[in-house]
């Protein structure tokens, strides 16, 4: 009979976010958001396979053991630790207009990032006032969540910030590696040897481009110049071509 091979019809089990002391038990309730998307949304019923990570590393493979109004109840079956992996991938972003902020972390975590920073450069046209910044990081936050959920990732990505130009200086000094994305750099990202451990920074400009004195200070401090390829990318999606490109240039996509 024609049709998908039984091999390639198969699905992953969904995946839920749960503190580490629920996984660490032979059963436990995924209540609240989690278990609400998992009874309402997924229709979870008895004996069906749910995956459960903490976000840092921890998960537990589980079988559904009953399910009611809001939430469902698991038995773990297995449990296992991933390590954090090496190197570091951590992009700094230029805060870009309305929702492109949230679709530039969407699908950075997709990719693969560690870590986002939020960053106010001087060119952005967006600015999130002090009033708004903390509810602005927590849409970052909840998007690399829902993300990291939607990729399998037992790691979410460290999103923060807003993070000052002298504040990022610091972080390039820090970093084995840090590359200022620039169209007009001689140098291309995907010709630059990449190290296999500790901190690859990659530095995302606004629209406007990043500002002269912005340059200056983050070259000065160790940050290495590098245009992507022959195309102009928009400041949202310049990260992830960036992050792709150098999780490829590493063991991590070996």
């Amino acid at each position: 009979m024609g049709g998908v091979p039984a091999a390639q019809s198969k699905t992953s089990p969904p995946f839920f976010l749960a503190p580490r002391a629920d996984l660490e038990r032979g059963s436990f309730v995924l209540s609240g958001a989690e278990g609400r998307h998992a009874a309402t949304v997924r229709r979870l019923s008895p004996g069906e396979r749910a995956d459960v990570t903490d976000g840092a590393g921890a998960i537990a493979e589980c079988v559904v053991r009953s399910v009611r109004p809001g939430a469902v109840e698991l038995e773990v079956l297995t449990r296992r630790d991933e390590p954090a992996a090496e190197p570091r991938i951590v992009v700094v972003q230029a805060i870009p207009k309305g929702d492109r902020g949230e679709l530039a972390v969407e699908i950075m975590t997709e990719v693969g990032v560690d870590g986002v920073v939020a960053w106010p450069a001087e060119r952005c046209v967006a600015r999130w006032r002090a009033d708004r910044a903390e509810r602005a990081l927590a849409r970052w936050q909840a998007t690399a969540r829902e993300a990291a959920k939607q990729a399998r990732r037992a790691w979410i990505p460290e999103v923060s910030g807003p993070e000052a130009t002298s504040a990022v200086v610091r972080r390039v000094e820090a970093a084995r590696l840090a590359i200022l994305l620039d169209p007009n750099a001689p140098a291309a990202l995907g010709g630059i040897g990449l190290p296999d451990r500790g901190e690859i920074v990659v530095i995302v400009g606004p629209e406007g481009g990043v500002s002269p004195a912005e340059t200056s200070a983050l070259t000065q401090a160790g940050a290495m110049a590098a245009r992507l390829g022959p195309t102009v990318l928009r400041s949202s999606s310049a990260g992830a071509v960036a992050a792709a490109l150098a999780l490829a240039g590493t063991a991590r996509w070996a």
